[in-house]
């Protein structure tokens, strides 16, 4: 009886049928191994990543392991000093009475009002610096007759000290917040212009090109190429500026700050022999400044030149 069907199908079907009901087999088999290999593809990928972040969350671990190492080797070596009667205990205080001072002045809200006049100093001065180099910096990289003409100013007024400029502020403009905010102002201002100037110049022209060719504007080359391309530099002059700008900060305090910062706080210790106080500034300094780097300048290369692939995460 089965024979007899078999001849049946074979009879009663053509055979352009037969082959391509044959020829559909083939391809639903390739089908399935397609499927098959990119699912063990993504599965790859997938394990790939995993590693990857594995890979760096270790690297992180390590990292703040060797800085914890570091931390603790010289506290121990700045206690032993301390301790070992080398200096008078009023001039090198051990790190106990340092941290007490410390917590004290968190507590009662001495420190942290210090703190305060002194961050708005640096970020008002700061974002003048910002707001003055950073388009000026592009326009620079971007338009040979605006570079010819600030260049040499950039090179000439750079070498100068910030801080030299301050008995002359302190004439024009007495002591107080407005010489504290011109000095950051100056000292942030060439690190951010430079950067931004060099970033723009530093644009691979083959991109430039390549988005001309696809009929972008100056807007979207702007927007998509040329702040992309740019972007290590200008975060690169961001963190110079800030560390210039908290630098200038602390003299000028000490020197044209009327009553409040943390440099005056230095300052006015000095006067007393409070090398404690004096410590537990330079450590709320040392912490603002880390708490700078990396929450908001790690932010800010999160959210661009990490995104944009300009650097590889660390």
């Amino acid at each position: 009886m089965g024979a007899r069907l078999d001849d049946f199908r074979r009879t009663r079907i053509p055979q352009h049928r037969r082959d391509a009901h044959r020829r559909g087999g083939d391809r639903g088999d390739r089908a399935c191994a397609g499927e098959t290999g990119f699912s063990a593809a993504r599965a790859v990928y997938g394990r790939a990543l995993g590693d990857d972040v594995v890979n760096k969350t270790t690297e992180r671990a390590r990292s703040a392991y060797r800085a914890g190492i570091t931390l603790l080797v010289v506290a121990a070596l700045y206690e032993a000093v301390a301790r070992s009667g080398l200096f008078p205990a009023a001039l090198l205080p051990t790190l106990p009475k340092v941290a007490a001072t410390f917590v004290t002045g968190l507590l009662d809200g001495t420190l942290i009002e210090h703190a305060f006049y002194t961050m708005y100093r640096v970020l008002f001065g700061l974002a003048l610096a910002i707001a003055v180099a950073l388009p000026l910096g592009i326009l620079m990289g971007r338009f040979r007759p605006i570079e010819s003409f600030f260049l040499p100013l950039a090179s000439a007024f750079m070498p100068i000290p910030s801080l030299a400029w301050v008995p002359l502020f302190i004439l024009w403009f007495g002591l107080g917040n407005t010489v504290a905010i011109l000095i950051v102002f100056y000292a942030a201002l060439f690190p951010m212009l430079l950067n931004a100037w060099s970033g723009v110049r530093a644009v691979n022209p083959l991109w430039l090109r390549a988005a001309g060719a696809m009929g972008a504007d100056e807007r979207a080359l702007f927007w998509k190429v040329i702040i992309p391309g740019a972007s290590p530099f200008i975060i690169t002059g961001l963190r110079q500026a800030f560390l210039r700008a908290w630098i200038a900060v602390i003299g000028a305090e000490m020197l044209a700050a009327s009553d409040w910062g943390l440099g005056w706080v230095i300052f006015d210790a000095k006067e007393f022999l409070n090398a404690d106080v004096m410590l537990a500034s330079l450590a709320m300094i040392g912490l603002i400044g880390f708490v700078f780097e990396r929450a908001v300048f790690g932010s800010i290369e999160r959210a661009t030149i990490m995104r944009w692939g300009m650097i590889r995460t660390a």
